[in-house]
């Protein structure tokens, strides 16, 4: 599908603001994909290319945070090898089951986790004792979140950091982190599907790519800099927003 040339400078700048709110706290999605569907892109391109712009985004911020210590990229690999897996699952299964149910579903689910943090203020604000191994941790919902994002998608990154808080102990700062590397694996994996179906705008896939790593860039150093408590109330923001969209996509459109 050819796009006219004045297009391209607005997908870098929606991919610039989607990669900084990503890195911050996830939900990047939210902006860019309604984007790629108001330019009239078909859904499943739509969902491919952002599958591409989306990828460069999470695999740079991924690395921003390994590199500064926020995360132990040796430590993941169960979780990534079963993130992958779930993830490669759930993007196949999508082709044949209707997901509509699922998206009536998960903004309900949003919303308890916007409510338990909202009357539990200091909650990922500090590290605190884990309630769960690591190895179980990955290897449960590595499976469970990777097909969740290879089949649907939208609060992924939500959900992901919110267990790594509650069950792992982490701060925010770790969780968007550890989130951030899971969330590289099941895009890449979902993308590789995609790509496969031929369901990718390149032109426009490449050029949003290069808005991500910008904004991704600069998203992770605030993180870095600022901590736990700066991605707290971005993280609830970006959690209502999609409670928001989700609703709005999934009971205003039949």
């Amino acid at each position: 599908m050819h796009l006219a040339p004045w297009v391209y400078p607005l997908l870098f700048l929606t991919a610039f603001a989607a990669g900084l709110v990503d890195a911050i706290a996830g939900g990047g999605g939210i902006i860019a994909l309604p984007v790629l569907l108001n330019l009239g892109l078909p859904t499943p391109v739509a969902l491919g290319t952002n599958k591409l712009q989306g990828s460069f985004g999470s695999v740079t911020a991924a690395w921003h945070y390994t590199t500064r210590g926020l995360v132990d990229f040796a430590a993941c690999t169960r979780g990534i090898l079963a993130t992958l897996a779930g993830a490669l699952l759930g993007a196949w299964v999508v082709r044949l089951i209707d997901a509509r149910v699922l998206g009536r579903l998960i903004p309900w689910l949003l919303a308890v986790i916007v409510a338990a943090l909202l009357f539990r203020p200091r909650i990922g604000t500090e590290a605190r004792a884990p309630r769960m191994g690591e190895e179980a941790f990955a290897l449960l919902f590595g499976l469970v979140l990777g097909f969740y994002d290879g089949f649907f998608g939208p609060g992924a990154g939500t959900f992901w950091t919110m267990a790594c808080v509650l069950l792992l102990g982490y701060d925010f700062a770790r969780a968007t982190a550890y989130t951030k590397i899971m969330n590289a694996t099941s895009n890449l994996a979902a993308l590789a599907v995609f790509a496969a179906a031929g369901r990718v705008h390149v032109a426009a896939g490449l050029v949003m790519a290069a808005g991500q790593v910008a904004g991704a860039q600069l998203g992770a150093r605030l993180v870095v800099k600022r901590g736990a408590r700066f991605v707290r109330p971005v993280f609830l923001t970006m959690a209502m927003l999609t409670i928001a969209r989700l609703l709005w996509v999934n009971f205003t459109r039949g």
